[in-house]
């Protein structure tokens, strides 16, 4: 399938029928806003737009630091010319739901582009980076279908139950999505890590842990932090993990860069993992045609 790279990169507004892709699936659930699952079951695309000073970039997110020297030591891979919107409005014409769209860092600019993209395709998003008990609200009010929220329920790198238990009463647990993006240390387990990702949490990532938390939310978001943005392969160890303990709906996110590696997390999620794909995919800047990745999604589908 021809790749879309030059047309999607070069900053130009494409009209729907110049549109590189359109994936000939069922259209998304119209009737309530929350409906962020496709109904079919198997591995599923689930795309991402992610916002750093106002603009959509593919940054490796292990480099995002506080402090002074912290713009010197940032690696971004790609800064896009188009608005946070026209990426939304490319996942809603090929149908591709349960997408986030993540805030890096509090800022006025930022928080207008993600309202952009939520306003642009209304339920197809999730979104997350400085979601809050107090201001979730308004993020839904907006369009997203779900918050998405890590740091926010972690304190000293505990889990706070206070925190999180007021999330869900301001949202609703079928609203709320946790981030428990995590790196592995030297006892073999997988540990979630909160504060851009430089501080490890006392939260293993075990059966109990999903088990637990995942009463209290509707899916899990999972970055791989190790390879996330690094374009080295999967974390095929923690999609496996996943796939055989996670009781809800899970994305794994972290060093997809071909089809092949889609077909991995396919395999060792048992189908039970849905993938994201940022910096590979050539709208981002990669090589990665983005068109033949909405058609395994079609595939894995069935349609």
């Amino acid at each position: 399938m021809k790749s879309t790279g030059a047309a999607l990169c070069a900053g130009t507004r494409l009209s729907p029928a110049d549109r590189p892709f359109t994936s000939k699936v069922p259209v998304r659930c119209q009737a309530r806003p929350r409906c962020s699952h496709i109904t079919a079951s198997g591995t599923q695309f689930r795309p991402c737009i992610d916002i750093h000073d106002g603009s959509v970039k593919q940054i490796v997110g292990s480099s995002l630091k506080d402090g002074e020297g912290a713009a010197s030591e940032l690696k971004t891979n790609f800064v896009a010319t188009q608005p946070s919107s026209w990426f939304a409005e490319l996942f809603a014409r090929d149908n591709l739901t349960g997408g986030h769209v993540i805030m890096l860092g509090a800022s006025e600019a930022n928080e207008r582009a993600a309202i952009e993209a939520l306003q642009a395709y209304p339920g197809g998003l999730q979104v997350g980076g400085g979601v809050t008990a107090e201001n979730a609200a308004r993020y839904l009010k907006a369009g997203a279908s779900h918050v998405i929220v890590t740091s926010y329920v972690f304190q000293e790198g505990r889990l706070n139950e206070r925190r999180l238990a007021g999330l869900v009463e301001a949202v609703g647990s079928d609203r709320l999505v946790l981030d428990l993006s995590c790196r592995k240390k030297d006892d073999g387990q997988y540990y979630v890590v909160t504060d851009r990702w430089q501080r490890f949490s006392d939260l293993a990532v075990t059966e109990a842990t999903l088990r637990q938390l995942g009463a209290r939310c509707a899916e899990f978001l999972v970055h791989g932090v190790d390879v996330e943005g690094k374009q080295l392969g999967i974390d095929e160890e923690l999609v496996g993990l996943l796939g055989a303990l996670s009781p809800i709906p899970c994305t794994y996110a972290g060093g997809a860069r071909t089809l092949a590696d889609l077909d991995r997390v396919a395999a060792a999620g048992k189908g039970r993992v849905h993938i994201t794909v940022g910096s590979a995919l050539d709208v981002f800047g990669g090589a990665l045609p983005y068109a033949d990745v909405v058609a395994w999604h079609a595939r894995q589908r069935g349609t």
